[in-house]
Parts: C-alpha cells; structure tokens; sequence
C-alpha cells in the first residue's frame, strides 16, 4: 500500500467516523469512544490525510502518513495506561480504541516509510 492509498482512504475513513460521531447521541459509536473532541479531532486529520492522498505529492502523503502514524501509535500507546489520554477525554478510550489506533498508527507508519514505485 502506498503512502497516497493510506493517505486517501485512511483519511476518508477518519472523516466518515468524525461526522458519524458528531450525530451519534451516547459516547460509543460501533463500540468505540465517540466524544465531541475525538470526532472534531478526527475530522480535521481526515481531512488533512485526504488531501494529502487525494491532491498532495507522494512525498506529502508519505509525511502526513509519517505523522499521523506515530500520533495514532502514541494514543493508542498511551490509551492502555491513561483512559482519558491526560484528561482531554471525559469518558476516555477502551481497550478497543487503543486496538484501533495502534491499527491505523501501524499501517500509517508502514505507508509512511514504504518505497514508492
């Protein structure tokens, strides 16, 4: 998978959630934390992925890939020890969450530093 593939649909997948997250009513959306900051948080990192993937360089999407990558690791990292991610989460991650990030932060990472052919 290339950098502007994760970039694309990584981002496309983040906004989606964001904006299905900000009409959800309750904090849990398909089992996932869905607070208002998250899908704000979401929304804008989705939309800078996209447009990485979608207009931006491949050397573009291979940096907003990099850097969301690691932000994702990080969460999901710091989300098995701190639930509410040094209280900028009212209900906090689950164990689910942190699975979710640490996925999307992998793959981003991985993207990131590929080879592009």
């Amino acid at each position: 998978m290339s950098a502007k593939t994760y970039a694309l649909w990584g981002g496309v997948i983040l906004l989606v959630l964001g904006v299905i997250g900000l009409f959800t009513p309750g904090n849990t959306l398909a089992g996932l934390n869905s607070e208002m900051l998250e899908d704000v948080i979401h929304i804008v990192a989705g939309a800078i992925l996209a447009y990485g993937g979608w207009r931006g360089t491949a050397a573009q999407a291979s940096m907003w890939s990099k850097v969301f990558g690691v932000i994702f690791l990080v969460v999901g990292l710091v989300g098995f020890f701190d639930r509410n991610i040094f209280g900028l989460f009212r209900v906090g991650m689950g164990a689910m969450d942190n699975v979710v990030h640490l996925i999307y932060g992998v793959v981003g990472v991985w993207a990131g530093w590929m080879k592009t052919t």
